[in-house]
């Protein structure tokens, strides 16, 4: 802003570079006006955005109309129609799904806390150093690699079916127990896997650090070592939750009432298969909202990390 005198020797300010009218006193003033090729660039980026969403909106609206009309126009359609997507049937099976579905919900919950819990402890045996520790790293490896590699339905009907058969007294038969069992047992070796991934990820000077400031082993790894590795491994750990609550229904092998067993009482009496599609569709609602929140947190961290943010 410049300044000139009159003849009186007040100060007069020049318009040019005023602040607009209304501005508040005192708002510091940067004088920046977006050019005109920059406002062009904006409205081109704009419209170019709106052509896609319109052009992906009429392909996705072509390609659900082809697959609708392929569909029913297969010749077995009527009767498929009527055996899996009978509107009867799928109001009857609604409520008791949904009354089964609380079953699954409690089994994700207190596995997933158990699950995360075992494999954390398993991945800090792995990650043990000195020779002392050699027999409890190898019971940990030996742990992940039986668990990992025995498939999970094999697993369950070992325990649910296998435990009751040795009449131990004590023990519990109840197929829920033994399934949530089950289920711990081979999700936790692949969490530990994932934590010891993320505890061999954390550099080495980050522990020398630790140990130079008068931390011990135990003290580095819990204050510094572990925030980090759980931190970093959040997204592959959410996807195996995720994985968990859709396999919390295998549990019904054992005759536990959880929504898949649910639909398959019903299919049985009715010899119609709408049941299982009610089922199928309440577990996909249950776990939409999980795979959107991980998606979110990968990207998040993916966000952090390309900025220099704390991972």
């Amino acid at each position: 802003m410049t300044v000139t005198k009159d003849e009186s020797g007040q100060e007069d300010a020049d318009d040019k570079g005023d602040m607009p009218a209304g501005a508040p006193q005192g708002a510091p003033d940067d004088g920046y006006t977006p050019s005109a090729r920059r406002l062009e660039r904006e409205r081109y980026r704009r419209s170019r955005a709106r052509r896609a969403t319109a052009i992906a909106a009429l392909s996705t609206l072509v390609t659900a109309a082809v697959l609708y009309l392929v569909v029913v126009s297969a010749p077995g359609w009527p009767r498929t129609k009527e055996t899996f997507f009978n509107g009867q049937y799928a109001r009857e099976a609604l409520p008791k799904v949904l009354e089964g579905l609380w079953l699954n919900v409690r089994l994700l919950v207190v596995c997933g806390a158990a699950v995360l819990v075992l494999g954390m402890l398993i991945a800090i045996a792995r990650t043990l150093r000195g020779p002392v520790f050699f027999p409890l790293r190898a019971l940990a490896a030996a742990y992940t690699d039986f668990f990992r590699g025995l498939p999970l339905i094999i697993n369950l009907m070992i325990v649910v079916l296998g435990v009751p058969a040795l009449r131990l007294q004590g023990v519990t038969v109840d197929p829920v127990l033994l399934g949530g069992t089950a289920l711990t047992l081979t999700y936790s070796a692949y969490v530990a896997e994932v934590f010891r991934a993320g505890i061999e990820s954390v550099h080495p000077s980050q522990r020398a650090a630790a140990r130079s400031l008068g931390l011990t082993n135990r003290q580095a790894l819990r204050h510094v070592v572990l925030p980090q590795a759980v931190r970093r491994q959040v997204p592959p750990l959410l996807n195996d939750l995720v994985s968990l609550q859709k396999d919390t229904g295998l549990v019904s092998i054992g005759g536990a009432i959880d929504a898949v067993r649910a639909a398959d009482i019903i299919v049985g009496r009715s010899l119609n298969y709408t049941p299982y599609i009610v089922a199928g569709l309440v577990f996909v609602a249950l776990t939409i909202p999980m795979t959107r929140f991980t998606d979110w947190v990968t990207a998040r961290m993916d966000r952090q990390r390309a900025q220099g943010g704390s991972i």
